[in-house]
């Protein structure tokens, strides 16, 4: 299905760098649609909770944060549609996305497509997907109710994710390569003084069992004594970093050694017209507030490109 329409801004993903920047868009009355390949929110989704998002002290639900942020951008008249985009065409001013039902022009574009979860690349884990391997508490922890599981991890999701699986674990096995976590201080004492979960430190997970019941025990290797071990558990929450989702990206666009796109300070990327902002953009830190921080930078600095070459 082709588009003949050109609009002035097509923005990739729909989480909150990508609704952020659509939101700036439509307040400008810029012609602009935001494509998302499954549903709104992103990998926000996955969270049950956002406890750090400024102007909600007691926190607020995964859910009704991303509710807010659609109902606020579609109140403004930014347009959406589902779609798959599996290409793009970057030269010249008019660029060519390419769908896998069709195709759309747009004089510039925001990508915003964020990550998926790292996987640990150990034979019985994909096999084991689902039937008791996971990346995503929120969504599986439930299944776990008075059982054991491992979680693979030692930064803030993976601490604060352990910390959500006590509620419905027997008991939870935080496994991290190192001596110490790497979440921030807060989440850390949260965790250590938590009686369910015990921590697990220099030892990584080799191998995942399973039976026909799904996930039965892990091997473990101690880093420093050397020692292999197996640890009976019925699941394995697996949060060792994230891949950015840029398969569809040409290569004459630039990304860093890990595969994240490179923008200067104003989102701007190699190729004259083209932006990224959120957790799909090489930076040091993501967050939901540094997502929608740089998906206004990104529309403002987009719109200032506009204007330029209109």
């Amino acid at each position: 299905m082709a588009n003949s329409e050109i609009y002035d801004m097509v923005i990739i993903g729909g989480g909150p760098a990508g609704f952020t920047a659509g939101l700036y868009a439509a307040r400008s009355r810029l012609k602009t649609l935001l494509v998302e390949r499954m549903g709104f929110g992103g990998q926000l989704l996955t969270y049950e909770k956002v406890e750090n998002y400024p102007g909600f002290p007691e926190g607020i639900t995964s859910f009704a944060l991303v509710e807010l942020f659609t109902s606020q951008a579609f109140r403004f008249g930014l347009e959406s549609r589902n779609g798959e985009v599996v290409g793009l065409d970057l030269a010249g001013p008019v660029k060519l996305v390419r769908l896998a039902d069709g195709q759309l022009k747009a004089r510039t574009i925001i990508i915003a497509t964020g990550c998926t979860p790292r996987k640990l690349g150990v034979p019985g884990e994909v096999e084991l997907t689902g039937r008791g391997v996971s990346y995503c508490a929120v969504c599986d922890g439930p299944f776990f109710r008075d059982q054991d599981v491992a979680v693979v991890g030692g930064g803030d999701t993976a601490v604060e994710e352990a910390i959500y699986l006590t509620r419905f674990a027997r008991r939870v096995y935080l496994i991290h390569r190192r001596d110490r976590l790497r979440a921030v201080q807060v989440v850390q004492e949260q965790a250590l003084r938590n009686d369910k979960i015990q921590p697990v430190w220099d030892t990584v997970v080799t191998e995942i069992h399973g039976g026909p019941q799904g996930v039965e025990a892990l091997t473990m290797h101690d880093k420093v004594s050397g020692k292999t071990e197996r640890l009976p558990a019925n699941g394995v929450f697996v949060f060792v970093g994230m891949n950015p989702n840029t398969g569809f990206l040409p290569s004459g666009l630039e990304r860093d050694a890990a595969g994240f796109v490179v923008t200067d300070g104003d989102m701007v990327c190699s190729i004259p017209g083209v932006f990224a902002a959120g957790d799909v953009r090489s930076k040091s830190l993501r967050q939901i507030v540094t997502a929608v921080g740089d998906g206004a930078t990104a529309a403002y600095n987009a719109e200032r490109y506009l204007e330029a070459h209109s």
